[in-house]
């Protein structure tokens, strides 16, 4: 793996203005970025080895990872614009020429307002116009292939393409259209492999790696980098980079706080760290870092800038376990499998890597371990889920997972159930779920993670596998569900002794049973026994003076005539449960 110090020891580093130099997050070239004062984080030595080694790539990485920025830098290397690199590590070390180069950003192209055949031939038609060059070609793939020959005659072209699946991704929620835009691209880059003669360097770069059947079938010449180890730092910053090109901003905030870098960077780490594409090498996510020296403020960038409600949509249809996202392994069939057709539980894992959600965290005997990035990508993505899950806003879920956890650390179980029937009492009937046991459980899993850290799923014991185990300073908490009786659930739990790896830790262990009603399509009932510590049984059944406790206030409520829907809410309790009574 090459040396980034070398790289780092040439950064231009200015006093222009009151921050140092400038933080510009909106300025996406690398021209731009030179000639404004801003920051660039050199990667011109990965640039040199892949313009070296390889004439014909793809790349694949997340949004806001600064896949346009390494365009526009091989770009301007392209065009011969020697000056704008005399700062980086690559100045001295090629032949400056210049070159005719075919850069297609689909943020240009027009397709939702034209159809996107009709709009790749007007881009193809502005690109030439560029070169005065005007095109005779019927179809956007002839236009594309006769300028790529008109622009050879003195030099190979360099093709440029950046965010090439953004008219599929547009679309994922409307997959008749996705896929029809799939077909014209497929056309559409079909040329390439055909003009390859002509074509001095290809780098196309996007989201989503699709299989190379529906898309790339006829670019088998196409070097595919994405999970290549000599490039998992070209993209992203590493730790090396961060202390070096953000200098000043650590120093800065040293002053303004009093405290050390190193208290810094293990936040920093915690919560925009860890994506990785070797499970060796891992980089900080370019856009939160930033965002967050402009503001010095730990907040959720990178997530904000999309919401990723198509995947939660599909989540929530396949009834999905959550839980597996904290730790998955696959191997490297994984990265080809996403296709737009066959969308199911493999291949929205796929496509929560390619997006982000999931990095690689470990790669060993061909297995690749893969879960959440960081704090920002864990916390946001869940609580996404959850407020997707439960059909509620942020604001109601925030107020349930503080009551939640705030009743499992008093043992108040009755408590615990109703603001999770809250949670559950909002998902409208009519939602279509393969699994709806398993929605449940995951909705569960979700509201407990975000409300404390010690919460494991899917626990492998000796005689098989606990649901959820909750373990906080005073109690362990075995939860297993099921569709109907709580009793079975409980009984579950005891006949298979998920409770034994957790006796003799000094804490008051708990088993709760949960039934899941089909009719009121939430918790029907629910049993908990409390053990001590050598497994002997030491309270039964707790539920009964709490659930007296809180029909009486229910009781009250429809005495003072409150609104049903508030009764709901403070009581978690549904509608139906309060109309019918006990």
């Amino acid at each position: 793996m090459m040396n980034n110090k070398n790289a780092a020891a040439n950064a231009p580093i200015s006093q222009e203005n009151k921050w140092g130099y400038k933080l510009e997050i909106g300025k996406h070239t690398f021209k731009d970025r030179i000639l404004e004062n801003c920051i660039y984080v050199d990667k011109t030595q990965y640039i040199y080895e892949l313009m070296s080694r390889d004439s014909n790539c793809f790349l694949s990485r997340p949004r806001r990872f600064g896949k346009s920025l390494l365009i526009s830098t091989f770009k301007e290397l392209f065009s011969g614009s020697k000056e704008l690199f005399k700062n980086c590590w690559i100045y001295d070390k090629i032949e400056w020429i210049e070159y005719p180069i075919i850069h297609l950003d689909f943020l240009g192209v027009d397709y939702k307002t034209l159809e996107l055949e009709r709009a790749l031939s007007k881009k193809m038609d502005s690109l030439a116009a560029h070169f005065n060059v005007k095109l005779t070609g019927e179809s956007s793939k002839g236009k594309f292939g006769e300028l790529i020959e008109i622009l050879a005659k003195d030099k190979k072209v360099v093709v440029l393409i950046d965010e090439y699946d953004k008219p599929i991704i547009d679309y994922m929620e409307n997959i008749p259209v996705a896929e029809k835009n799939r077909d014209i691209l497929k056309n559409f880059y079909s040329i390439l492999k055909a003009q390859g003669s002509y074509i001095k360097f290809l780098l196309i770069t996007g989201v989503s790696k699709f299989s190379k059947v529906s898309i790339f079938s006829d670019l088998n010449h196409l070097n595919d980098i994405t999970i290549y180890p000599q490039y998992a730092a070209m993209l992203g910053y590493t730790q090396e980079e961060i202390e070096h090109y953000f200098s000043y901003y650590i120093a800065e905030w040293e002053k303004k706080t009093g405290r050390k870098r190193q208290v810094l960077f293990e936040k920093l780490k915690d919560y925009y760290n860890g994506y990785s594409w070797d499970g060796i090498n891992f980089v900080y996510n370019p856009f939160s870092i930033l965002s967050f020296f402009g503001a010095y403020l730990f907040k959720n960038y990178w997530f904000a800038t999309g919401s990723p409600t198509f995947l939660v949509n599909i989540l929530k249809k396949t009834g999905v376990s959550i839980d597996r996202y904290e730790r998955m392994s696959v191997n490297e069939n994984f990265f080809e499998k996403f296709d737009i057709g066959t969308i199911g539980i493999d291949n929205i894992s796929s496509l929560l890597f390619q997006t982000g959600y999931l990095t690689i965290k470990e790669i060993k005997d061909d297995i690749y371990v893969l879960s959440y990035p960081n704090r920002e990508v864990r916390t946001a993505f869940l609580q996404y889920l959850l407020d997707g899950f439960s059909n509620k806003p942020g604001y109601e879920t925030n107020e349930i997972t503080s009551q939640i956890k705030q009743a499992l650390a008093e043992n108040k179980i009755d408590d615990f159930i109703q603001n999770i029937k809250a949670l559950l009492s909002s998902i409208p009937y009519n939602i279509q779920i393969e699994n709806r046991e398993a929605y449940y459980h995951s909705l569960i899993y979700v509201a407990l993670k975000i409300s404390m850290t010690a919460v494991q799923a899917e626990i492998q014991t000796a005689l098989g596998r606990s649901d959820i185990v909750v373990s906080l300073d005073r109690y362990i908490y075995i939860i297993e569900f099921k569709m109907g009786s709580a009793q079975s659930a409980l009984d579950q739990i005891e006949d298979k002794q998920y409770y034994s790896p957790y006796l003799g830790k000094s804490k008051k262990i708990i088993l709760l049973g949960i039934g899941f009603a089909k009719t009121e399509r939430n918790i029907g009932d629910w049993k908990a026994r409390e053990l001590g510590e050598t497994g002997s049984e030491t309270k039964m059944d707790i539920t009964e003076e709490a659930k007296e406790e809180k029909w009486q206030m229910v009781k009250q409520m429809l005495a003072d005539k409150l609104p049903i829907e508030l009764i709901v809410k403070y009581s978690g309790l549904s509608e139906k449960e309060i109309k019918e009574g006990r």
